[in-house]
């Protein structure tokens, strides 16, 4: 596919994906979608790629659903759709880990894009916001759980329900995002990050964020442990973990 609203770049152990409409602000089109679902299901079968980085190119990372892209007709007289129809949180929880570099402005459908992701940076020229009730819409891309997983239900409801855009230390005291930095200092931070955890077995990643992904919100302990265990006996079985326990060995008998 040839990429026209997203680049992507090999940095060592880490593909770096970055929205590319800066015109616009990294607006959010159907085309959009399809690029990044297809880039990044590349980078999952790249075996020299452990972790991802999202960011975007400008000013802003993501204002928004582009409307008017959206709803432009063909010579059909036919709206686009988006040709991938993967669930974007389920997509993201199934993939090699992804950190987010929100570099500025992320609105609506901006802000929800990072909610799946492992970790979330954020400059401190970022201004996060669910805005969707001020649009006459809700919440989507899975973001009605998972805000309420990073930030809980009163703080949720309070974000949702005003339309209410956040910036700089609250966004870190909320929860919203994992770190906030320097905006010259914001993609050599997550991508320091992404390249240790690409370091670390690629199987067991996935293995990890699976069980994170059906368990952080499980409340039936014997179920987790049950799903734990079932996990640690694929992961016991891996070339990756027997390679492990021999370097651990060798290390203890220098």
């Amino acid at each position: 596919m040839n990429y026209e609203q997203i680049t992507v770049e090999h940095r060592q152990n880490v593909a770096i994906v970055t929205l590319n409409r800066p015109a616009k602000m990294n607006a959010w089109t159907y085309r959009m979608h399809d690029e990044l679902i297809t880039a990044i299901e590349a980078i999952n079968d790249d075996a020299d790629i452990g972790a991802i980085v999202l960011t975007a190119n400008g000013r802003g990372f993501c204002a928004g659903a582009d409307f008017v892209e959206n709803s432009k007709k063909d010579e059909h007289g036919e709206r686009p759709r988006a040709k991938r129809r993967e669930s974007w949180s389920a997509f993201i929880r199934q993939s090699k880990p992804v950190v987010a570099a929100i570099n500025g402005v992320a609105l609506g459908i901006g802000s929800t894009l990072t909610l799946p992701c492992d970790i979330i940076f954020a400059s401190d020229k970022a201004k996060i916001g669910l805005i969707f009730v001020k649009m006459g819409l809700v919440p989507e891309l899975g973001s009605s759980h998972l805000l309420v997983q990073r930030v809980g239900l009163a703080k949720a409801s309070e974000m949702c329900l005003t339309g209410r855009s956040y910036q700089g230390e609250e966004l870190l005291r909320m929860g919203l995002v994992d770190y906030l930095v320097a905006a010259d200092e914001l993609l050599d931070r997550a991508f320091d990050l992404a390249s240790e955890i690409a370091a670390n077995p690629a199987p067991q990643l996935r293995m990890t964020k699976e069980l994170l992904s059906v368990n952080g919100s499980c409340s039936d302990l014997e179920l987790v442990e049950k799903r734990e265990r079932e996990m640690l006996k694929l992961a016991l079985a891996t070339p990756e973990h027997r390679e492990a326990v021999n370097a651990f060995l060798s290390r203890s008998k220098s």
